[in-house]
């Protein structure tokens, strides 16, 4: 009896240990599975809002920014009460050839987008203006609308006079709830850099700063979004 309890117990040590390393051998694959398509819903969501240009990002002024930020399907009350986050990616323009720059992962956390407390989930899209802003984008960590000045970005082709106060911001916003598309003040919601999922893009983590200032090669995978947001280039007015 001893003997077969003895057995007993060793098989099943085996069959545990079996068991956690193909679970620790899933969790990196989960982990990169989960960011690849984090990165296909960001494409997504930027293809669709550009689809349609009269209820869009002005094309005049994407082809001003400096820096866009996505931030795909944030659930419900992340905003509101802080305890859920949305994540997503920006990129910057490369100041050598203007091109748009391999992504960085982001992570955005509390504050008050105003169309999500209508639906289950939030697109947000951010558009830096300005160096300054950008500076302030490229930081480990900084809050919207207390270090940086934010304002809710127009929508649809004609922005000319309507928007000269709103283009004094370094950043604009957006959000997209239940398919309405409006621009929205983003007020006191931080912005982070997510340097685990910039390890799974690029192999280790990089900072954000890195990836921009440093000419870091794309990872396969960001190649959708970059043409979708390559189709926009910098714009005279814009340098």
């Amino acid at each position: 009896m001893l003997r077969r309890l003895r057995a007993h117990s060793a098989a099943t040590a085996v069959v545990i240990s079996g068991a956690l390393s193909v679970s620790l051998f899933m969790q990196p694959a989960r982990g990169e599975e989960k960011t690849q398509q984090r990165l296909e819903d960001a494409t997504e969501v930027f293809s669709q809002i550009m689809a349609t240009p009269d209820k869009g990002i002005p094309q005049d002024l994407l082809e001003k920014a400096h820096c866009i930020v996505i931030v795909p399907g944030v659930k419900k009350g992340a905003f509101i009460v802080g305890a859920e986050y949305g994540k997503g990616f920006l990129t910057c323009r490369d100041h050598g050839n203007r091109a748009w720059c391999a992504p960085g992962a982001v992570r955005i956390e509390g504050g008050s987008v105003g169309l999500q407390a209508g639906g289950s989930e939030t697109d947000v899209i951010l558009m830096v203006m300005n160096q300054q802003g950008e500076e302030k984008l490229l930081q480990s960590q900084f809050t919207l609308g207390g270090e940086g000045e934010v304002a809710a970005g127009p929508v649809g082709r004609t922005i000319a006079a309507k928007t000269d106060a709103k283009l004094t911001a370094g950043i604009l916003s957006w959000s997209r709830s239940r398919g309405i598309f409006a621009g929205v003040a983003v007020q006191g919601a931080t912005l982070r850099q997510d340097l685990d999922d910039n390890q799974v893009l690029y192999g280790k983590k990089l900072e954000n700063r890195e990836i921009v200032m440093q000419h870091v090669k794309p990872p396969a995978s960001a190649r959708k979004l970059l043409d979708q947001l390559n189709q926009y280039p910098l714009s005279a007015k814009g340098e």
